[in-house]
């Protein structure tokens, strides 16, 4: 793969993430000591499964930025997917855990201890997450980075469940209904579940090699526009991922009568044009194809077909092209 535009970005990003991952963790869990409250346990445990998924993205960017070898060709970027599958998974455990340990509170609930306190400490440790997530999708956009960006919306999702808590205890010291705080801790389970579907939805997506719509329209886009009287059409476009890089297949029609010069010609042009508009094209495969009689009436090379002034591709000796990075 080759290196992030960016340098080191992506590392400082994830590594600043893991720290203040910690930070974060040792706030909420002196917050849970002083009061007692399941709600405030959740949160503890689910900055928890941060500070792990920090430490695994730490070494899967290292290895995503591991240039191409011999055993793997097209570099290490897929691991990326596997870093978010481990962060989505431990996120459906720490809610079956959640689960298990609040829901007797909601039956028998516990009295709750210096709440005040408690709920100032986590209002400063969801403060320093919100710094977290922010800083994490920036940098993964700018970079096009994947467990960046799964990493800062996992915390950004952190930062609104601390809020749905804090919300939910403040009822329960105006009410004095105890009940609420195992019933509070349930509902954040419930809601996180969703959030680690998700990313388990997007890794599988990602390694099974599920068809991205939005990135085919986008290079079809830029195809369309580099189409001319040489290169007649181009078709069966297909694209994959591995990490931020992305690698293209497609079928060229070409004009029978141009000659192989001419041809390698058009298909640079349009490999060009695919990599000025999608600069995290990694590799590009062509299958070039000669024209239908259909479509001479609007070919310029018509004539040339018909008097055999020009020598056409040899089907033999070039049947398609590979232009790899």
């Amino acid at each position: 793969m080759r290196q992030n535009d960016t340098g080191n970005a992506p590392r400082k990003a994830i590594a600043a993430a893991f720290t203040g991952g910690i930070l974060v963790l040792l706030l909420k869990s002196l917050a849970f000591l002083v009061t007692g409250s399941a709600a405030l346990l959740t949160d503890a445990l689910e900055s928890t499964i941060n500070v792990l998924a920090s430490g695994f993205a730490m070494w899967s960017i290292h290895v995503a930025q591991t240039p191409p070898d011999e055993d793997h060709p097209y570099g290490h970027g897929r691991i990326e997917y596997f870093s978010v599958l481990f962060e989505g998974t431990l996120i459906l455990a720490a809610a079956i855990g959640i689960i298990i340990t609040a829901a007797p509170r909601i039956i028998n609930p516990l009295p709750l201890t210096r709440l005040d306190m408690g709920l100032a400490i986590s209002v400063l440790a969801s403060s320093a997450n919100l710094v977290l997530a922010l800083h994490l999708l920036r940098v993964g956009r700018s970079t096009n980075t994947m467990t960046l960006i799964a990493d800062g919306r996992h915390i950004l999702t952190d930062v609104y469940t601390t809020a749905g808590v804090l919300a939910g205890l403040t009822a329960v010291r105006l009410t004095g209904w105890l009940w609420m705080d195992g019933a509070i801790a349930c509902a954040v389970a419930l809601h996180i579940v969703r959030t680690g579907y998700g990313l388990v939805r997007n890794a599988v997506k990602g390694l099974m090699n599920e068809a991205d719509a939005a990135l085919l329209q986008r290079l079809n886009n830029s195809l369309r526009h580099a189409t001319s009287e040489d290169c007649l059409s181009v078709h069966a476009v297909r694209a994959w991922m591995s990490g931020r890089d992305i690698y293209v297949d497609m079928h060229v029609v070409l004009p029978r009568g141009l000659s192989l010069a001419e041809a390698q010609q058009c298909t640079a042009r349009l490999e060009g044009v695919l990599r000025r508009d999608n600069p995290d094209v990694a590799g590009v495969h062509l299958k070039l194809e000669v024209c239908n009689d259909t479509q001479c009436r609007t070919c310029r090379h018509a004539a040339r077909c018909r008097n055999g002034h020009a020598e056409s591709p040899s089907p033999s000796a070039r049947p398609e092209g590979s232009h790899d990075a």
